[in-house]
């Protein structure tokens, strides 16, 4: 892939799709099943859907399943037919993923709100994070007038101590909003500790916490959306 390819997803082994197409049509014909054990993100299974291919991608980390949804959904859209075998799709899935890969349901956490893996790859963290898991920019006004929203996930036993440490890490990278997205249920502390930090109004006169609490069984269940919890 070339540096300025719009092709390109941020992941690191990305082959042009242009190359797998043709591979594809040199070796298999329209209804053949494609299987890629090791699929990535997902070019060679985007190459069999375009081609009229059946297929069967297998990867084991959520980065390549989320990466590989978006592009499906972004090249197709509606027409976007596919099931996924492995994710959680429960509050005991989450957890086992938690106890299993804690770097994978951060990256799986930050899905359920959005984050698309092409366009936030640069603010999605892969290391030491300083207390950031995720960054989301969204619209506030003007063209070219972003936001900022600053992500932690957390999985284990939480507390009122780490929404004073979200809100100075959101006042450290003069940001607008932070959000904390947890696997255990927040205490009544922190909830009255988040309300204090007060509310951003983006510029259609919405209203968000400044720092908002938002569980995964939440997000998992559609109680909580989004575009609830930060401008889109």
């Amino acid at each position: 892939m070339t540096p300025t390819s719009k092709e390109r997803v941020g992941y690191p082994t990305q082959k042009p799709l242009k190359l797998l197409e043709r591979i594809l049509l040199a070796a298999t014909n329209p209804g053949d099943t494609i299987l890629d054990p090791f699929c990535g993100c997902g070019t060679a299974v985007v190459a069999a859907e375009r081609l009229g291919r059946k297929w069967i991608g297998i990867d084991i980390t959520h980065i390549a399943i989320t990466t590989i949804k978006d592009r499906l959904n972004d090249e197709f859209g509606m027409l976007a037919n596919f099931n996924i075998q492995g994710e959680p799709v429960d509050l005991e899935g989450a957890e086992e993923l938690a106890k299993n890969n804690r770097f994978q349901f951060q990256i799986w956490a930050l899905s359920l709100l959005g984050m698309n893996y092409k366009k936030d790859y640069n603010s999605i963290s892969k290391g030491a994070d300083g207390g950031i898991d995720g960054i989301r920019y969204f619209e506030n006004g003007k063209i070219g007038n972003l936001g900022k929203c600053i992500i932690q996930v957390k999985s284990g036993k939480v507390s009122v101590k780490d929404i004073r440490e979200l809100n100075t890490v959101v006042d450290n990278e003069s940001a607008d909003l932070g959000v904390f997205v947890t696997l255990k249920s927040p205490t009544r502390n922190m909830k009255v500790e988040a309300a204090r930090c007060g509310v951003f109004t983006d510029y259609k006169g919405n209203d968000f916490p400044k720092i908002g609490i938002v569980e995964v069984n939440d997000l998992l269940t559609h109680k909580i959306m989004p575009h609830n919890v930060f401008p889109e």
